[in-house]
């Protein structure tokens, strides 16, 4: 990657000269010592050190050198860059994104007067290595298309009895029949309420307001019993907790 880099440095800066390339992050906090470099490429997944730790130290120095972030995660590309003292670049660096950076750092050097602070850099790292927002959690399912015979069959979630395992297929139970869909039981589970289906079994969700109650067959094995509804569906041993008390 750094061999690539520099091919893509040559072609787009000719001017440029390379003083040193590092391994590592502790590699490079030296070699920048050494050479005081104007410019400095780091990737933020380098071993030892990562670029965030390098570019945090040399925020304290008195001079600290124009900083491009080289990184593969997308995340990093925050809006903030575009105002900073630093700017990213993400594997492989396209000629044309380089150019835009390389104009970037001339136009600074250029004006070293008016070069952003260190304040600038250690404010901005702050913000890179901050926790990240949790993401919102996808809005539960509301209907489900199924099959049904020959027709396609859009069902309200509200209207589902109960999902069961039926080979390659889940089976959807509503009070007028059975339906199909491709969707597996684990994958379906991610998109249900929780408090309004439970899992009884690794094959069986039921819908909580359709439960009347549980017994024990002859076999000791607890059975939820459906409001209207004559067939008993299994609880696993996993899923026994959900009704103490019942």
């Amino acid at each position: 990657m750094r061999e690539y880099l520099e091919t893509q440095l040559k072609t787009v800066w000719p001017g440029l000269r390379v003083v040193a390339r590092a391994a590592n992050g502790i590699e490079a906090l030296s070699m920048i010592d050494d050479e005081a470099p104007d410019v400095v490429f780091l990737d933020i997944r380098m071993p030892g050190l990562t670029g965030l730790d390098v570019a945090a130290r040399l925020a304290d120095s008195p001079k600290p050198p124009h900083i491009v972030f080289v990184t593969a995660y997308d995340q990093y590309a925050v809006e903030a860059f575009e105002h900073s003292a630093v700017d990213y670049l993400l594997k492989p660096a396209s000629l044309a994104r380089l150019e835009k950076t390389v104009a970037k750092l001339k136009t600074r050097l250029a004006r070293p007067a008016q070069a952003v602070p260190a304040e600038a850099l250690q404010a901005l790292l702050a913000q890179l290595t901050a926790p990240a927002a949790p993401v919102p959690a996808a809005a539960p399912l509301q209907w489900i298309r199924a099959s049904h015979g020959e027709e396609t069959r859009l069902i309200p979630i509200d209207e589902v009895i109960y999902f069961q395992s039926n080979d390659k297929y889940t089976s959807v139970f509503v009070a007028d029949g059975e339906s199909l869909i491709r969707t597996p039981i684990s994958k379906l589970r991610e998109q249900l309420d929780e408090q309004q289906f439970w899992q009884i079994h690794r094959s069986v969700i039921v819908a909580a307001r359709h439960v009347a109650g549980t017994r024990q067959d002859f076999r000791g094995r607890l059975m939820v019993q459906l409001k209207g509804r004559p067939e008993q569906l299994v609880v696993s041993r996993n899923y026994v907790d959900l009704f103490r008390g019942m």
